[in-house]
């Protein structure tokens, strides 16, 4: 039976997304999935989401924090290429480097930089919270049965930038374009969150569930 791991290091609440992805495996026959900061799981898992809240440096910290718990997601997702999906910081922790605070690596798996959002329109605040519509701007298989103009729920102060534009999947328009969703290979991620997001969320997780690249 297939087994999707949801990585906990205690740098957010994973119950809504728990149930989420447990729903939708059931719903489609995707295996079984699990909530687990054990490196050893991890290492068995066939495809591996990487939540994430708060700030980037605080959640790099608390994954290194967990002995052996990054270098088993990168065992699985680059060695074996299994497939990934990053959520929030999650995603934000893929690129090279953040720039929240202070400078702080990232996995270095897709090229580019986590800036802060600024809109170009003082009427929009920041932290970009709530709903926004998703721009589409490169097919892939994760996306496969949504379309521009499907609402996400977005909570966040940075974006992340990325070096080559076709690692760009998606973006929302706050007072200019915000990246919303970055992929390459294996990995995917969503600066929105999923599980949040009804209809467009729940089936961009069945994708992923199904994704075999």
């Amino acid at each position: 039976m297939p087994l999707t791991v949801l990585v906990d290091y205690e740098s957010g609440n994973l119950h809504s997304a728990e149930k989420a992805f447990q729903r939708v495996a059931r719903e489609i026959g995707a295996g079984e999935v699990i909530v687990t900061s054990r490196p050893e799981d991890v290492l068995r898992a066939d495809r591996i989401v990487l939540p994430g809240d708060g700030a980037f440096p605080a959640c790099k910290a608390a994954l290194a924090g967990h002995s052996g718990l990054y270098e088993a997601i990168e065992e699985v997702v680059r060695v074996k290429g299994n497939p990934f999906l990053g959520i929030c910081i999650g995603m934000q922790m893929m690129a090279t480097l953040g720039r929240e605070y202070r400078d702080t690596d990232g996995f270095d798996w897709i090229g580019g930089e986590v800036v802060p959002i600024e809109p170009s329109e003082p009427t929009l605040k920041v932290p970009h919270m709530g709903w926004n519509d998703l721009v589409l701007t490169t097919a892939h298989p994760v996306l496969d049965g949504l379309e521009t103009g499907d609402h996400a729920y977005f909570v966040h102060s940075y974006q992340v930038r990325v070096k080559d534009p076709a690692h760009r999947l998606a973006f929302a328009d706050y007072g200019g374009e915000v990246t919303a969703i970055i992929g390459r290979d294996n990995m995917v991620g969503t600066q929105f969150h999923p599980e949040k997001s009804q209809r467009a969320g729940l089936k961009l997780i069945a994708n992923f569930l199904a994704w075999a690249p």
